[in-house]
């Protein structure tokens, strides 16, 4: 996994802050990376804590039930957790995921962006709408309300069409 060495505030990514670039193994064995993505589509970049918890679950069933709309909007939805991509495979399969889940198992890329933990403890659960030119124009950060982020991004993605 290749993440971008640009230094980050304690904050984390901020509206306004260029993406940090990554490439990481999705669940179909394949490379993702921001930078093959930029001038093309705004980039939906949701970190959740794991695959196949109920939450998660609910929030990848919720982007799939969108996930024509977000195409329309001109958008591409990134799952990324610190699962195996072996385990995000499984995980598409069983719900029938239309998008990325891109594996971050080391954790570099969730560091890089700056998503806090939940009590110190629980990956946490953050959205970054990220528009064509790599800039980041939306962070949305709710770890109880993981169906919430769809909204949050369609509402974003209509705004900058």
């Amino acid at each position: 996994m290749r993440v971008s060495t640009q230094s980050r505030t304690s904050g984390g990514v901020k509206v306004g802050d260029q993406a940090p670039d990554f490439s990481l193994p999705t669940s179909t064995g394949e490379e993702v990376s921001l930078k093959s993505l930029l001038g093309q589509k705004n980039i939906v970049l949701y970190f959740y804590p794991k695959a196949d918890t109920p939450g998660c679950t609910a929030e990848a069933c919720s982007f799939r039930d969108s996930y024509e709309v977000f195409k329309e909007a001109g958008a591409e939805v990134i799952g990324v957790s610190s699962d195996s991509s072996e385990d995000h495979d499984k995980f598409a399969k069983r719900y029938s995921l239309p998008f990325i889940l891109a594996s971050d198992k080391t954790g570099a890329l969730r560091k890089s962006y700056g998503v806090p933990a939940t009590f110190g403890l629980l990956p946490g659960r953050v959205t970054y709408i990220i528009d064509k030119q790599g800039v980041v124009q939306h962070v949305f950060s709710s770890q109880f309300a993981p169906q919430k982020h769809v909204d949050e991004a369609l509402k974003v993605l209509r705004e900058l069409a």
